[in-house]
């Protein structure tokens, strides 16, 4: 029990002599027993905080950046109103920093065997599950003198998803793989590609794709249109080692790699491939497979939600031999791991091989812009020095993804606004050129 009104009351009563009789005291014990009386009525007309029944509604997911609403239903089943100030607490990352004083701090008037609803606005500003603290209840009496103050454990967890903001590229995206599909006039050969139909020819279409035997039946030159096949496998692997907890601007680099990964899912499952996801560092993190093509992108943004960076030395032989018996047929494996020489050639390299032979690779990295912009600077001692540096980085990643490309990968280096664009590219350039 909280007592608002203990600084007065002290400065009123706490000032008496107890067992000595003094004339000039009367004046002030004949203002003290009607303040005391006061104090007592106010107390007991103050509504019972145990007794209130409280439950939870709303939502239940929220992406990051956006609002999530959380309804608090507060019940006063007491025959006494209760006027009280509420506390809905929540972890920091919860609200925007500024924000929590004002959006968990409530305010309510719930007459006797009534109750009343309270929204709480949560804006997140990390992924991962938000899970609600103790809402903590001061009822006031009348007068505003003593308070009743109690706290309950009300249950909730608000899963704060990936933002997913690369979906702004997907409809240029599909629209290319629309041409690649065969849905518009435009052709593509090489192999693993499914015949389509026949067209007549136009100067500059491959001569190896005219059709002799059509062109037999008919007074004009047929061409074979190819479209991609469907159902192929792509394995989508996230390194979520101690690389990953880079921050690149203001979030570390998985979350770049996470929002490049649901791009590219996106797309596949549109073109008809089959997506799985392995989130991995010393074990398995997070795991989907087999989901059909509607299903794809809501289980991979729940699963990636969880995940963290995990400050320790990723296991590429571990992490090799997962993604295998993840993909046991030829398969395109993505991973999204960094750039760094260190890890790349004593971790990634000496296992790349077991792979390459079996599986299409493509790794894609997250590039830091501000390297790009230190590499330019001049005009100071600071910034020649800045920009030497930042050149001597930018040579190490690129000879790092050049011994890469020497093994047959596919290699994507790029900022993290241009990451997902960029590997979506990649992987329509690879079907275009059937290899998939």
């Amino acid at each position: 029990m909280a007592l608002t009104g203990r600084a007065a009351l002290l400065a009123a009563l706490g000032s008496l002599p107890v067992g000595i009789w003094d004339p000039s005291w009367t004046g002030i014990l004949a203002v003290n027993v009607p303040l005391a009386a006061a104090c007592a009525c106010d107390f007991a007309l103050a509504a019972p905080v145990r007794r209130l029944r409280l439950t939870r509604s709303g939502d239940t997911s929220v992406r990051l950046g956006d609002t999530a609403d959380v309804t608090l239903t507060i019940t006063n089943p007491s025959r006494r109103p209760l006027r009280a100030r509420v506390r809905d607490a929540w972890p920091p990352s919860s609200w925007q920093p500024g924000t929590e004083i004002t959006a968990s701090r409530h305010r309510l008037t719930i007459p006797a065997g009534e109750r009343r609803r309270l929204i709480t606005h949560l804006s997140p500003t990390r992924r991962g599950d938000r899970h609600a603290d103790r809402v903590t209840i001061r009822s006031y009496g009348p007068l505003g003198l003593f308070t009743r103050q109690g706290t309950h454990k009300v249950p909730w967890t608000v899963r704060v998803l990936p933002p997913f903001t690369s979906r702004k590229h997907l409809p240029s995206k599909l629209a290319r793989l629309r041409e690649l599909d065969g849905r518009t006039s435009a052709l593509t050969r090489g192999e693993g590609t499914e015949f389509d139909s026949l067209r007549e020819y136009v100067p500059g279409d491959d001569t190896r794709s005219i059709d002799w035997r059509a062109t037999a039946r008919q007074s004009t030159v047929a061409v074979r249109t190819w479209r991609p096949e469907r159902d192929r496998h792509i394995l989508l692997v996230l390194d979520t080692g101690r690389t990953s907890a880079g921050r690149v601007g203001d979030a570390p680099r998985l979350d770049a790699s996470m929002d490049a990964a649901l791009l590219l899912a996106a797309l596949a499952s549109r073109a008809g491939d089959r997506v799985d996801l392995l989130a991995y560092d010393r074990r398995v993190r997070a795991l989907v497979q087999g989901r059909a093509a509607r299903d794809v992108l809501p289980s991979l943004v729940t699963a990636m939600a969880t995940v963290e960076p995990e400050l320790i030395e990723t296991d590429a032989r571990g992490l090799t031999a997962t993604a295998l018996r993840t993909a046991p047929r030829r398969s395109l494996i993505v991973l999204l791991t960094a750039l760094d020489a260190a890890p790349v050639e004593e971790g990634l390299l000496p296992v790349l091989p077991q792979l390459t032979q079996r599986h299409t690779v493509l790794v894609a990295s997250v590039a830091d812009p501000h390297i790009a912009r230190m590499a330019t600077s001049r005009g100071t001692t600071d910034a020649v020095y800045e920009a030497a540096a930042a050149a001597q980085a930018q040579t190490e990643r690129h000879r790092t993804a050049e011994q890469l490309r020497r093994h047959g990968v596919t290699v994507v280096d790029a900022t993290p606004d241009d990451l997902a664009p960029a590997l979506a590219d990649a992987y329509l350039a690879l079907k275009a050129a059937g290899r998939l």
